[in-house]
């Protein structure tokens, strides 16, 4: 696992491998609510199911080999990282809501506290943080429904 700055202690910490197949986006999303819910950050599931989502969808398409979900959390403060074999690092792109695709990241930007990707011996492992409670500037994910379709 990279941990980047962040390698001080962190109070709980996982990490599952993921099949390099396109179900485990859905695998990567119940492990989110799962671990979320025991972890005490209910407030920020739908959000992080949603980045999960992202990440890992972006790694399955874009990356090589095995994707590796890990959680961390310290003092009221979330990450989450997904790691896969391929060291290039996207780039966000301008969002254009009758695309396809292209999206992934500026959702990242909007709704989390922080992210980023770090090259890994194996890779590179992409990173987004969410504060325990959500930030009052994002009230509903409803009102980015058209970027997310």
């Amino acid at each position: 696992m990279h941990t980047g700055e962040f390698e001080m202690a962190w109070s709980s910490q996982v990490s599952w491998w993921l099949a390099d197949e396109l179900g485990s986006a859905a695998t990567a999303r119940r492990l989110t609510r799962a671990t979320l819910a025991d972890w005490g950050f209910e407030n920020q599931v739908e959000v992080a199911e949603l980045l999960v989502s992202e990440l890992v969808g972006n790694a399955l398409d874009h990356g090589r080999g095995r994707v590796r979900l890990s959680f961390f959390t310290r003092d009221g403060l979330l990450r989450c990282e997904v790691e896969d074999a391929d060291p290039e690092l996207p780039r966000m792109s301008a969002a254009d809501l009758d695309a396809e695709d292209g999206r992934g990241l500026f959702l990242v930007d909007v709704l989390s506290h922080g992210w980023g990707g770090v090259p890994t011996a194996r890779g590179k492992a992409m990173w987004f943080e969410l504060p325990e409670f959500a930030d009052a500037d994002v009230e509903s994910l409803d009102a980015l429904a058209p970027i997310a379709a």
